[in-house]
């Protein structure tokens, strides 16, 4: 039971202010259709934290963390060009589902989001913590699903209540700002 209740506090408290919650809010924003994408948020969570040992193991082998870090702020301004980008639908139609369909492309997306994140490394820790890593893996999903429930469910409403537009700019400013914090992070180690 400990390794379950530590393993959602952690995730969930590490959770707040991702860029996963960030991505649940687009994604709410965009779509509007909670269900769909609070059980893709489930599904990927499920799927990347079971694997999170294995995998998180030989990415951090194949690459260090001063390259994740710069490849990480790449991705995070690729993001908010990205997100710049308005979707071609016309203002008369609905958006129309990605080619996966909501679901599938949340899946997607949260899977290869939560790829070298701070919660997928916790769940490594976690897991090399405790000997019982599916009860690692039920509470750090758990303590996703805490933190990107609301931000669904946010996004949605503020879908309803705000131009996608504004919404648009303010998600790309936020994959900004977290590209240059991470940019700025490892600045130093380049030049010292």
């Amino acid at each position: 039971m400990e390794a379950f209740l530590v393993s959602t506090g952690i995730v969930a408290i590490a959770e707040i202010g991702d860029k996963t919650q960030l991505l649940a809010l687009l994604l709410a924003a965009k779509f509007r259709r909670p269900v769909p994408i609070i059980l893709g948020i489930f599904v990927a969570t499920i799927a990347n934290h079971a694997g999170a040992a294995a995998l998180g193991a030989a990415i951090s082998a194949l690459i260090g963390p001063d390259t994740m870090r710069w490849l990480l702020a790449a991705g995070f301004a690729a993001m908010g060009i990205w997100v710049l980008v308005p979707d071609k639908v016309d203002d008369d139609e609905a958006p129309k589902a990605p080619r996966f369909g909501v679901f599938g492309a949340t899946v997607i997306a949260f899977f290869l989001l939560e790829m070298g994140d701070k919660t997928q490394i916790a769940t490594i820790a976690l897991a090399a913590r405790y000997s019982e890593w599916w009860v690692v893996t039920m509470g750090t999903t758990l303590g996703m699903m805490i933190a990107n429930v609301p931000a669904v469910l946010i996004g949605q409403a503020a879908a309803t209540t705000l131009p996608l537009p504004v919404v648009r700019v303010v998600a790309a400013l936020a994959f900004f700002v977290l590209a240059v914090l991470l940019a700025l992070d490892s600045f130093p180690q380049l030049v010292g």
